[in-house]
């Protein structure tokens, strides 16, 4: 469990190799030169991931305009986020995480409270990386509610 890992401005990003929901292998240095949004979210299909991937969706082209790129992981299967992007008409990146092994290194998986109570599992989290690669930003516990307005609003997208 990684409860103790707890990333901040500053600091190096951990890194990732993940397939995309077409099976293409994404990595942070694919958006060098520009900031990139990662975004951690529990699972494909479920109402607070839905509702944050389509506000992420719907504020995509202002993003993308300040130069903010984003992706978003998981530990859905590929096949699985396939089926949620066509749903859903998501044209970000979204990552296969399926062992739970980048969350772990980005310290999003760990205790969380669900309903009152305590569960081990992938902590919703969004981190801002900047061109350089660097951590410019990491907020753990995100409420998805309003979360991309609040990030627009600090990235100034």
């Amino acid at each position: 469990m990684t409860d103790g890992i707890h990333l901040s401005a500053g600091d190096a990003n951990p890194g990732f190799a993940l397939s995309d929901a077409t099976g293409a292998v994404v990595r942070p240095e694919d958006f060098a030169g520009r900031r990139l949004v990662v975004y951690f979210y529990p699972a494909a299909f479920t109402p607070g991931c839905t509702t944050e991937a389509c506000d992420f969706r719907d504020n995509l082209a202002s993003l993308q305009a300040a130069g903010v790129a984003v992706v978003g992981i998981s530990p859905d299967t590929v096949e699985r986020l396939a089926e949620w992007a066509e749903a859903e008409q998501l044209s970000f990146p979204l990552l296969s995480d399926a062992d739970h092994a980048v969350a772990e290194a980005w310290g999003a998986w760990g205790t969380k409270v669900v309903n009152g109570e305590e569960r081990v599992g992938l902590i919703r989290s969004t981190f801002v990386l900047a061109a350089d690669g660097t951590v410019e930003s990491a907020e753990y516990h995100v409420d998805p509610n309003g979360h991309v307005a609040r990030l627009r609003e600090q990235l100034a997208a």
